[in-house]
């Protein structure tokens, strides 16, 4: 069947590869788009330390269910769409021990430990199949990063009471601007392109701020009546985006880092005592924010065309990888269309 690997460093190929064994316990589906994400354009530059090459990418599903196992609950059923959590969790390690199993100590995400869903078909254990009502597969390889940012939400705590500055509007930013929108607080977007910005404001941001334009602290006085946000969710993965998580979060304020910085960060640590902040960590997501991003869509009200910046074939990915690679900031999503 075919499939897409990333062989060395800017270089992938469209190669056969055989199908699968598929296990009693495990669902045969067949992929229709599955979205390339930031983890993949690292891979794909060979900046990515957590994948060894060649690897198949991908693990932003939209599929359906072409066989299931013998084992297989009667739920699931051929002729389904899904999509898929992407995460392994061992069962063992303290995380999974806490019920945290999006944080599993030796989890493997599809496309980036192990092998992944840029292929025709894939079998997968029946309990990371989610099936996705009435949406399409098209749009349930929008699933997974926005679950991510539905996930720092609830990392956070966000209420009805709390000023919320989102730090990166891409699919993961825009995931969190909804989430916590829907929660009832003021959310407040911030990047440096004014396309994401306006759309982050038809999906629930009140306030916008263009980080490279205009002065990001004295807006968010103006915003917060000089107190700072509450919530600083930091999508980016810069020194530059998490030293502002750190200074312009509120005293007594919750940051939550999300991206992975390139490099090393220096912190004026000053502010982790005298603010008395909370500083968490969000990874990956839990099996309810995929039922709750899949809620979101089933309501139609999210610009799902908007977030999707092209759908190429598997012959033309490379050539798509490439642009993103030359213009990052201008890139939401790249489905690649297997049907």
């Amino acid at each position: 069947m075919k499939a897409i690997q990333i062989t060395a460093p800017r270089q992938m190929a469209v190669v056969n590869i055989p199908e699968q064994e598929m296990k009693s316990d495990e669902v045969l589906l067949r992929l229709n788009y599955v979205g390339f994400c930031g983890s993949d354009l690292s891979t794909y530059l060979g900046k990515n330390p957590m994948v060894q090459m060649p690897v198949i990418p991908g693990h932003e599903v939209g599929a359906v269910i072409e066989r299931v196992g013998a084992n297989v609950p009667e739920g699931l059923k051929p002729g389904m769409v899904v999509t898929v959590n992407p995460y392994t969790n061992c069962g063992k390690c303290a995380s999974c021990r806490n019920s945290r199993v999006n944080a599993c100590q030796h989890n493997e995400t599809l496309g980036v430990q192990r092998n992944g869903a840029m292929r025709e078909l894939i079998a997968l254990p029946w309990e990371k199949v989610i099936p996705a009502g009435l949406l399409t597969p098209r749009t349930c390889a929008l699933i997974e990063p926005m679950s991510v940012g539905f996930h720092a939400v609830s990392r956070a705590q966000v209420t009805d009471i709390d000023v919320v500055l989102v730090i990166g509007c891409g699919m993961v930013g825009m995931g969190a601007v909804v989430r916590a929108a829907q929660r009832g607080a003021t959310v407040v977007a911030a990047d440096i392109d004014n396309g994401k910005l306006a759309l982050a404001r038809r999906m629930g941001a009140s306030y916008t701020i263009n980080t490279q334009t205009e002065d990001v602290h004295a807006r968010l006085l103006e915003m917060t009546s000089g107190f700072g946000p509450d919530v600083v969710i930091e999508a980016v993965g810069s020194s530059q985006t998490y030293q502002m998580a750190v200074d312009e979060v509120a005293f007594t304020g919750r940051v939550i880092c999300i991206g992975y910085a390139k490099a090393e960060v220096s912190f004026q640590t000053k502010y982790f005592v005298q603010k008395e902040l909370d500083i968490r960590g969000s990874r990956n997501a839990q099996p309810s924010d995929f039922r709750a991003v899949i809620h979101y869509l089933e309501r139609g009200t999210c610009p799902v065309d908007e977030l999707i910046s092209a759908v190429v074939k598997p012959e033309e990915a490379e050539a798509a990888m490439q642009r993103w690679a030359d213009t990052p900031g201008k890139v939401f999503r790249i489905l690649v269309d297997f049907t």
